[in-house]
């Protein structure tokens, strides 16, 4: 597709798959990493407040957790904090160039994330859209999801509704479900265009952040492992809720005179 043709599909559908933008070499630097996380995560005291950012997956039992050498993540937040891998994975110059596309010259860093699901108990990710959850309006954000290694149905790879993004904010509660829940328990949803999106390593799917999505579980002997950045323009302002923090400092990850952070303040 031309870039013309490519905003128009992601306009008219809320997503968009950039194929193979990484090299191998890329990817293994990348899954290499992932590995040094775990068993940074492993090291950490119990009192450690950083041991927040790396969240175990919620259903997986104490004997089951107790029978692995490192940690069952299900994600890891704040990733530019612990990885200069994943700080300027955020950059890829390939990626930026249809982030931008998208979005515009001038571009902000919300979320820094690896989502992970082990292998054999990665739990379900219930339908939701991310906008639902983040204090950002308007809710026109691109999140990324990068594929660091192949995701297909039996690993729990994304599943997207094409043009939900259309649909408007909804409420959707909790998003980590047990391995045998389904991707959603509402009646009110149309699930007939609900589309598996399977990705190579190192090939990443754009969607709008009012997209509805989620993934199934990781049945299978190997792991998922997903960078997720979500990107947005100076045009999205910062909402947080009442007794949140009133002002929040993002990267600069392409434009705005070269600067490499904004600080965001609540309207009064």
């Amino acid at each position: 597709m031309t870039a013309e043709e490519q905003r128009a599909f992601f306009e008219d559908q809320g997503y968009l798959v950039l194929e193979d933008f990484m090299t191998a070499a890329e990817v293994d630097t990348c899954e290499t990493e992932i590995d040094h996380l775990h068993r940074f995560a492993a090291s950490l005291a119990a009192e450690d407040p950083r041991r927040l950012d790396f969240q175990l997956e919620p259903y997986v039992d104490a004997a089951a957790q107790d029978g692995h050498d490192l940690p069952l993540l299900r994600k890891i937040e704040q990733t530019r904090d612990y990885s200069d891998i994943f700080c300027d994975l955020a950059a890829h110059p390939k990626l930026i160039d249809t982030v931008r596309l998208l979005l515009g010259d001038d571009l902000l860093l919300f979320r820094s994330t690896l989502m992970l699901k082990p292998a054999l108990h990665g739990s379900v990710h219930a339908l939701h859209q991310d906008s639902a959850y983040w204090p950002m309006d308007p809710p026109s954000l691109v999140t990324v999801s990068i594929a660091l290694n192949d995701s297909a149905a039996d690993n729990g790879c994304i599943q997207v509704i094409p043009g939900s993004h259309k649909w408007g904010m909804r409420d959707w509660g909790l998003i980590a479900q047990d391995k045998d829940k389904p991707l959603t328990q509402r009646d009110d949803l149309d699930l007939s265009r609900l589309t598996p999106m399977p990705l190579t390593a190192g090939s990443a799917l754009l969607f709008h952040s009012l997209v509805v999505h989620g993934s199934g579980p990781n049945n299978s002997p190997r792991p998922r492992h997903t960078a997720l950045y979500a990107y947005f323009p100076p045009t999205v302002h910062y909402r947080p809720k009442p007794g949140a923090a009133r002002e929040k400092t993002v990267p600069v990850i392409h434009g705005l005179g070269g600067r490499s952070t904004l600080t965001l303040a609540a309207d009064a």
